[in-house]
């Protein structure tokens, strides 16, 4: 898993956040170790059971509120109960303004101490999106990734097979890059896998015989886009004589990627072949797939209902039942 400290936290989303370093400057080195944030309200109550105070803690309204209605001479005693703690990071939400005695604390115990004018409920959110995109799982698969009639497909195989050649001709036809040649994977909390290309290579891709190509540059901003999720692999081998490729497509083939099962199709290809329609055709029957029709399925359903059919005896009448 990655690591985060609080200040490279501060550095990639302070701005988005609109959040203000008030004190606590030392403790940036500080390092999160969740996504999840915290209000520790129980824990200024004196309750501190059960205190997950390895989150970012975020002092809302409530928390402000009740520690402002405190006698004065109690303020800095309940804030303590929280400090006694190595929480990462505080931030005071709401635009609430911040405790002098707050700052003190801070900085004696090295814990940053933020400020928003955001509310509570969505800058939780914001946060924990951000931070969930940090953490998630990743790896770097080789491939391409494109968006075919709105469907993720990976397209795997040996290097030097085709993979860019077919991806360059899918964004002739209107469909867009996402990355080529190396494509970086992240899992998301509900399991979904999510490709994007590497800075470096961020719209580019190379052919063989012809070198690297400015695909935004050649066919305009449309051809292109940031991230996608990864839906469908296709795989593409050479074809062999020897090996039975699937013919019905009654079983499908699963790979696992950062432990999420995707669908895999196995396309083998030789020279005159065209590949590209054949994606296109494995996106669109994907299609049908997500809305509920499998075509292989209907087809043996239909075949095994006429042989069903031909099966029954068929009924005479005898001259007695007339």
């Amino acid at each position: 898993m990655q690591t985060l400290t609080v200040g490279e936290a501060f550095d990639l989303y302070g701005e988005k956040l609109d959040l203000t370093l008030e004190a606590g400057k030392s403790g940036l080195e500080n390092p999160l170790v969740s996504s999840d944030v915290h209000r520790p309200g129980l824990a200024l109550a004196g309750f501190v059971g059960m205190f997950t105070f390895d989150r970012v803690q975020i002092l809302g309204n409530t928390e402000m509120l009740y520690v402002a209605n405190l006698d004065p001479n109690r303020i800095e005693q309940v804030l303590r109960t929280i400090f006694q703690f190595d929480i990462p990071a505080l931030v005071v939400t709401d635009g609430n303004d911040v405790l002098p005695v707050l700052k003190t604390l801070a900085d004696q115990h090295g814990v940053p101490l933020l400020r928003t004018p955001a509310s509570t409920t969505k800058f939780s959110h914001l946060l924990s999106l951000y931070l969930d995109h940090f953490f998630a799982p990743n790896t770097a698969l080789h491939g391409s990734l494109v968006d075919v009639y709105g469907i993720g497909l990976l397209l795997m195989g040996r290097s030097g097979i085709g993979k860019s050649e077919i991806a360059l001709d899918l964004i002739e036809r209107g469909h867009r890059l996402v990355a080529d040649d190396v494509v970086l994977v992240s899992r998301t909390l509900r399991g979904i896998l999510v490709g994007m290309s590497g800075e470096t290579l961020r719209d580019h891709m190379e052919i063989r015989g012809l070198g690297i190509l400015n695909v935004r540059n050649m066919f305009g901003v449309r051809a292109v886009r940031v991230q996608k999720r990864i839906e469908v692999i296709v795989k593409l081998v050479e074809w062999n004589d020897s090996v039975t490729f699937d013919r019905i497509g009654l079983e499908e083939d699963w790979v696992s990627i950062l432990d999420v099962e995707v669908p895999q199709v196995t396309v083998p290809i030789y020279p005159g072949k065209n590949i590209t329609v054949i994606v296109e055709a494995i996106a669109m029957n994907h299609q049908l797939k997500l809305q509920g029709y499998h075509t292989a399925h209907e087809f043996n359903r239909r075949l095994v209902e006429k042989m069903k059919q031909k099966k029954r005896p068929e009924v005479t009448l005898r001259a007695d039942d007339e």
